[in-house]
């Protein structure tokens, strides 16, 4: 593919280091450690059930969706890396 003065696989090489650094900011959001009994948000006793499936397990079901639903989505994609950029 050619691609200017870019060598060979470096577009690809690129592709790999995003997603590299994608899959690390998520694990880096992952839970870790024990699980409370106790919402650190609302107080509300988290289910036995719900400390078994996710280790680590800070938030009540319902503090957990308003937080989740508040996150805004990370693209990763380079828009001013594209062709018609930088023609302009």
């Amino acid at each position: 593919m050619a691609s200017g003065w870019a060598r060979d696989g470096a577009v690809q090489d690129q592709i790999d280091a995003s997603v590299e650094d994608a899959v690390k900011r998520a694990r880096s959001e992952l839970p870790q450690g024990e699980s409370l009994r106790q919402c650190v948000e609302c107080d509300a006793d988290i289910p036995e059930a719900r400390r078994l499936a996710v280790p680590g397990v800070r938030l009540c079901i319902h503090c957990q969706t308003e937080l989740d639903n508040q996150r805004t989505a990370y693209s990763g994609y380079n828009r001013r890396g594209s062709k018609d950029s930088q023609l302009r």
